[in-house]
């Protein structure tokens, strides 16, 4: 026995290194399919807006155009990496990593089926809203660590966006979770086999799909960029790599909030109607359906809306999505007790 194994099992132990290789190959499994669908969702956006606007889209680079994300990447990772004379070294290369990780970490918690989760805790909506939420240090720090002017107002515009409409997403998820009872994404889920909760709830439904988009600086809410005045924003002096993990991190986030969307408000892998020949569907592929889906409404409100003034954005967060979700929630609360409907572990 070498020392390798002699360490392992003395310190580790033959079980938790087994442990460990399955806890790393399940990561895996997540990742690596993630990654592909953030490279194949950017080709989907510009199919899906080229469609709309009566042209093409990619279609050269391969049958389709489906190499077209690997040639894009290649010219990403053959571009020189500039960094900024006046910048921060360190924060400068560590921002772009930070918004990337988190963008990655907040899938431990998502349950693709049933039994199909990394981490099934008991405070998931919690741990997902926490990570969602530090996804503005990656923001702000690129923004100040570039040393530009122009940057460090995207950040700030950025910065600012996320948290206003944080607020009303949070209010949003306490009605959900008033219905529920639980913190637990499954339990939110099993909570939906008689109706989906965008029914009851659609209200609800429509300004957690605005917020989302806002959350994740998404059209018509793309204010940290503004050709006019702040070019691309918080990431305008990044290029090379470190460009392409923003651009990564955004779409990540994309494909987080909508399966986020899917398990509060459309059953996460529920079929629409337990009848024949749905429930014969796998929950996995309804899971992605409804993920699909709600990404096209992404791309679809990117394609037909126009850009919002940023005191419009705010003024809707604040004036229109807090007092109302806030009422909702007391109208939800008060129904429930009303009719005796709250759940017994409220």
């Amino acid at each position: 026995m070498n020392f390798v194994e002699q360490f392992g099992l003395s310190v580790f132990g033959s079980n938790d290194i087994s442990f460990l290789i399955v806890v790393i190959l399940k990561i895996l499994a997540i990742v690596l399919p993630l990654l592909i669908s953030v490279a194949y969702l950017t080709l989907a956006e510009r199919r899906v807006i080229g469609l709309m606007q009566l042209r093409k889209g990619p279609n050269i680079v391969g049958p389709f155009g489906l190499f077209q994300p690997f040639a894009d990447a290649l010219k990403l990772m053959s571009k020189e990496t500039i960094m900024p004379t006046g910048a921060n070294k360190f924060l400068f290369v560590i921002a772009p990593m930070i918004t990337f990780v988190l963008a990655l970490i907040a899938w431990a918690v998502i349950p693709f089926d049933e039994k199909n989760v990394l981490s099934d805790i008991n405070v998931g909506v919690l741990y997902l809203f926490a990570v969602s939420s530090l996804a503005v240090y990656g923001v702000i720090i690129a923004g100040w660590a570039s040393n530009s002017k122009y940057a460090f107002l995207g950040a700030l515009r950025s910065a600012a966006q996320m948290v206003s409409y944080e607020v009303s997403i949070g209010l949003i998820i306490i009605s959900v979770l008033l219905c529920v009872g639980s913190l637990n994404l499954t339990d939110i889920v099993l909570a939906q086999k008689t109706v989906w909760f965008a029914i009851p709830l659609l209200p609800m439904f429509v300004m957690f799909f605005i917020s989302t988009l806002a959350e994740t600086n998404r059209a018509p809410f793309d204010l940290p960029e503004g050709e006019s005045e702040l070019v691309a924003g918080y990431f305008v002096e990044y290029s090379s790599m470190s460009f392409a993990l923003f651009f990564l991190g955004e779409y990540a986030n994309m494909i987080l909030m909508s399966a986020f969307t899917v398990i509060l408000f459309l059953g996460g892998w529920l079929p629409p109607f337990d009848i024949y020949p749905l429930n014969l569907v796998p929950g996995f592929l309804w899971f992605v359906i409804k993920v699909c889906f709600i990404l096209f409404l992404f791309l679809w409100v990117r394609a037909t809306t126009p850009r919002y003034r940023y005191d419009q954005l705010m003024r809707l967060g604040w004036k229109i999505f807090l007092p109302f979700s806030l009422c909702w929630v007391v109208l939800t609360a008060s129904f429930l007790m009303l009719f005796d409907m709250l759940p017994k572990s409220v």
